[in-house]
């Protein structure tokens, strides 16, 4: 049996295993997500289930991983990786659990990214055109990878704010970046992405509407970081696309939203990290939708940009532009009528 369908079953097995557990430990000590203006679920729910998906993904990935047969540079980039993720999932639970200020999350978030990136070597070293072409980063590499790594997470965490989104967006940006390593033969990468997704999928089912748990900063954070850094370690990229761009397509929903989300607040003289409630799932439940019908569009929109990279990752550079631009106009297209540009607090 391969090995990216090991670590997925034993990650889904574990982490269905464990949530329960983490659901008793966030009732225990506190760690509940109360009602308030912005939230959408009306009782106090478990908050930390990053913790179960951490946990499903370091003992299936762990154990079913030969690190002595990698090339060395690999094995060192995924042990950072994986230091890097405890470290981010440590910020999560303190978060969960007391609040912190914004900036000292990211600084958080910028410490794990550069534990990775400067202690570990894991690093974007080149960029590709669609044509092929390269392009080094040279000394920029270390500010350019922690900025990549440090966005994706935030993406992530910032939209979890339905039942089930999070957890769902993230394990079809898991399944893309797998797809696209099969395709290259990039087989840790798969089988790095297969434990992700099965860690997600197992939570998942204690948080799909009505949400029992919700994995918090915890695992929002974890989720996102682990996306980006994998990107990175295995050059999930081809020379007939652009670089790094079929993680972006796979995120696309939360990338598409926490940027809308900057450019809203920019334009309505608020802070950055201000919440308000124009985010995409917002506008789609002012629009009538249900908490499950609103999610469950988000998971068709993440899904067809999931397979716009899978294609792009086949594709000549001409048509990579083509999709790349038709994606990029229909984005924009949507968030003008939907209003999501127009701040709402």
């Amino acid at each position: 049996m391969p090995n990216y369908v090991l670590t997925f079953v034993a990650a889904l097995i574990v982490s269905l295993a464990v949530t329960p557990l983490v659901m008793k430990l966030a009732e225990v000590t506190g760690a509940m997500d109360a009602p308030d203006a912005r939230k959408v679920h009306k009782k106090p729910i478990p908050r930390i289930g990053g913790i179960g998906i951490f946990t499903a993904f370091m003992i299936s990935f762990i154990a079913l991983t030969d690190f002595d047969a990698l090339v060395p540079e690999v094995s060192r980039g995924l042990m950072g990786l994986l230091i890097g993720a405890s470290i981010i999932v440590l910020v999560g639970i303190i978060d969960d659990y007391k609040n912190l200020p914004a900036k000292v999350k990211l600084l958080g978030q910028i410490g794990a990214a550069a534990v990775a990136v400067i202690l570990f070597d894991v690093r974007i070293e080149f960029i590709t055109d669609p044509f092929g072409d390269y392009f080094y980063t040279e000394f920029a590499a270390i500010p350019i990878t922690i900025f990549w790594i440090v966005g994706l997470t935030n993406t992530v965490n910032l939209i979890d704010g339905l039942d089930g989104l999070a957890a769902g967006v993230a394990t079809l940006a898991s399944l893309t970046i797998f797809m696209v390593a099969m395709q290259d033969q990039i087989m840790i990468v798969a089988s790095f992405t297969a434990a992700l997704a099965g860690a997600a999928i197992g939570f998942l089912y204690y948080n799909f509407n009505p949400a029992r748990i919700f994995m918090g900063d915890t695992g929002s954070m974890f989720l996102g970081y682990m996306l980006a850094g994998i990107s990175v370690i295995g050059a999930v990229k081809s020379t007939a696309t652009i670089a790094l761009i079929v993680p972006v397509l796979a995120l696309g929903v939360p990338i598409m939203d926490t940027s809308f989300a900057i450019i809203r607040r920019y334009r309505g003289g608020v802070p950055i990290f201000k919440p308000d409630k124009g985010h995409l799932h917002h506008r789609l439940l002012d629009m009538g939708f249900t908490q499950r019908q609103a999610v469950l569009l988000m998971y068709v929109i993440s899904a067809v940009l999931g397979l716009s990279a899978v294609v792009l990752n086949e594709v000549s550079g001409k048509a990579a532009i083509a999709i790349v631009a038709a994606v990029v106009l229909l984005i924009f297209i949507g968030a003008k009528k939907l209003g999501i540009l127009h701040l709402k607090q």
